[in-house]
C-alpha cells in the first residue's frame, strides 16, 4: 500500500460522507494505491451507520471501531496499527482540514523529508478561545522542544512509516510526533495548509485541553532527555536539594554561634532536615528508575539507538 489516510472521528455525523468523498477524489488523482481508514472513537450519534453505508459501496474503505471514546491520540494509534501504507497521512474528520492539501504534503515528502506538518496560518476559529491559546502553546512547545514548527496541533500531517517506527502514543502526544521523530533522526518540515470553518457538529476542544497538552509536554521533555538515564534527572535535583540543605544548616549554625538562637526551636533546622530527606528520596527514586528502564529495554530486546542504514 502506498498511502494510508487516517481519519479519527467522534460524533461527526454529516461530516464523514463529504470528507470521504473529497479525500477519495484527491487520492484517485495521485495514481497510487491507497486506503482510507476511519477510526470511530466511540461516537454516540449516527457516525457508525453513515460509515457503514459508505463501506457498502467501497469495500476498500476500512473502519476501525473503538469500544468507547478513548481520545484522539489512542484513535490515531489504532489507525497506525491497522493500516499498511508506506506513507501515513492524518487528518481531522470535521471538514476543517482540506484534502486538496494532500498532494502538496506528498510532494514535500518526495523532496527528501520524512515528516511534513501542516500549518494553519489562517485559521477559521474563534481568536480568543482557540487561536490565541494555540499560538501561546505552540510558542512554548517549539521553544522547549527546540523543534521549529508553528502549528503542532494541526492534525493534517504526512509521515513516512519508517519515521513512525517504535513510536507509541499516550495522553495527547499525537501532536508531538514530529518532535519525537526529529529526535530519532527524521527530517521534518512544514507547509501552509488551508483551514475551513466547521459546517456541522460541535468542536471537541476546550481551554482545559491546553493544560493537558502542557502537562504532556513535560513528559515528552523528560522522555526525550532522560529516558535512558533517569538518574541524571532525579540525581540532579537531589544535588540541589543537598546544597540547599547544607546552606540552611550553615545558617542555623551561624544563628546559634553569632546570635545565640536556640537550634531546636529554629524552623530553618526543620527545613534543613526536609531538604536532606528529599535529596535522599530523589536519589533512591533515580536508582529505582534506572533498574526499571534497564528491565524495560532488556526484557523486550529494545535498543537505545536507531539505525538509519548499514553500508
Amino acid at each position: 500500500m502506498d498511502i494510508s489516510v487516517l481519519i479519527p472521528v467522534y460524533n461527526e455525523e454529516g461530516n464523514v460522507t463529504p470528507i470521504y468523498a473529497e479525500t477519495k477524489e484527491v487520492l484517485e488523482k495521485t495514481g497510487k494505491n491507497y486506503e482510507i481508514v476511519f477510526i470511530n472513537d466511540g461516537s454516540r450519534d449516527a457516525t457508525r451507520k453513515e460509515l457503514e453505508g459508505l463501506k457498502e459501496n467501497d469495500p476498500s474503505l476500512k473502519i476501525v471501531e473503538l469500544n468507547r471514546n478513548f481520545g484522539q491520540t489512542p484513535a490515531i494509534m489504532a489507525g497506525l496499527d491497522n493500516s499498511s501504507g508506506e506513507v501515513v497521512i492524518t487528518m481531522d474528520g470535521d471538514l476543517q482540514n482540506d484534502p486538496q492539501d494532500i498532494p502538496h504534503l506528498l510532494e514535500k515528502l518526495d523532496s527528501g523529508f520524512d515528516v511534513v506538518s501542516g500549518w494553519r496560518k489562517k485559521r477559521k476559529d474563534s481568536f480568543l478561545t482557540r487561536v490565541l491559546p494555540s499560538r501561546i502553546a505552540n510558542s512554548i512547545i517549539s521553544s522547549v522542544l527546540k523543534v521549529k514548527l508553528h502549528d503542532f496541533g494541526c492534525t493534517l500531517k504526512a509521515y513516512r512509516r519508517s519515521a513512525l517506527k517504535d513510536i507509541r502514543l499516550y495522553g495527547e502526544m499525537h501532536r508531538f510526533i514530529p518532535a519525537i521523530a526529529d529526535w530519532n533522526g527524521a527530517k521534518i518540515t512544514e507547509i501552509e495548509v488551508s483551514h475551513r470553518k466547521r459546517k456541522c457538529g460541535k468542536s471537541k476542544y476546550s481551554l482545559a485541553r491546553t493544560a493537558s497538552v502542557l502537562l504532556d509536554l513535560f513528559l515528552v521533555v523528560f522522555l526525550s532527555e532522560y529516558r535512558t538515564k533517569p538518574i541524571r534527572f532525579f540525581g540532579g535535583i537531589s544535588i540541589y536539594s543537598f546544597i540547599f540543605g547544607t546552606l540552611t544548616f550553615l545558617a542555623v549554625l551561624y544563628m546559634k554561634i553569632a546570635r545565640g538562637t536556640d537550634m531546636t526551636g529554629n524552623p530553618l533546622l526543620i527545613l534543613c532536615v526536609l531538604f536532606y530527606l528529599v535529596g535522599i528520596q530523589l536519589i533512591a527514586l533515580g536508582f529505582l528508575s534506572e533498574i526499571n528502564i534497564r528491565t524495560y529495554y532488556e526484557s523486550q530486546d529494545k535498543k537505545t539507538y536507531h539505525i538509519k542504514e548499514v553500508i
